[in-house]
């Protein structure tokens, strides 16, 4: 088994080097999507949520209001360090029983996008690191329907890319067009994937 953390800054583009991968094979673990299921209704994730930030962050129909959660967060680290803490050990967790159901000669892809953060970078066989230009960031999330400020807050809310630079052992540049980033995806799994699987 391969196990690679791929991860880059909010509106880099990981979901779509993530969809490339599992294009050529890759098993993908998506830390997002799971990171929403351990806080659905009914899981003890949703109520160590309620617990710590109060009923204002449920919706009327018992699920969570995350605009109402990320205005709190992301405007104060303390309650983004609680949030992680719930939050981060029960994604953790449910990854490894994903990755523990993938055939052993898998090339398993974990969609990371706080790997730097939440010093994982050690745990993978290989660091994949989308980077793309801030300003596109933000008009990508703008066009996802965040603010402008939102955006900006999103972005210098998690790790530099500097710091994703720094644990990375391939850089993929998404500043150009879609055919680019998958010739690099291309190269990337010619050069770096095939060889480790034979």
């Amino acid at each position: 088994m391969l196990r690679m953390g791929l991860t880059g800054g909010i509106g880099s583009g990981k979901s779509t080097v993530a969809g490339l991968l599992a294009a050529r094979g890759a098993w993908i673990v998506d830390a997002d999507r799971i990171a929403r299921e351990v806080v659905e209704p009914g899981t003890p994730g949703l109520a160590a949520v309620v617990e710590a930030f109060g009923p204002g962050v449920l919706t009327a129909e018992g699920t969570l209001d995350r605009p109402a959660l990320a205005a709190i967060v992301f405007a104060d680290p303390a309650a983004r360090a609680t949030l992680d803490g719930i939050v981060h050990p029960l994604v953790r967790a449910r990854a490894a029983e994903v990755v523990a159901a993938a055939p052993p000669d898998a090339v398993v892809v974990q969609d990371v996008p706080l790997l730097v953060e939440t010093g994982q970078a050690a745990s993978y066989d290989l660091v994949l690191v989308v980077e793309t230009d801030p300003e596109t960031r933000v008009r990508r999330l703008v066009q996802r329907g965040l603010t402008e400020d939102d955006a900006r807050a999103r972005i210098a809310a998690q790790a530099t890319d500097e710091q994703r630079r720094a644990v990375a052992d391939v850089v993929l540049d998404n500043s150009g067009t879609a055919a680019e980033l998958e010739a690099q995806v291309e190269r990337f799994w010619a050069e770096r994937v095939a060889p480790a699987l034979r």
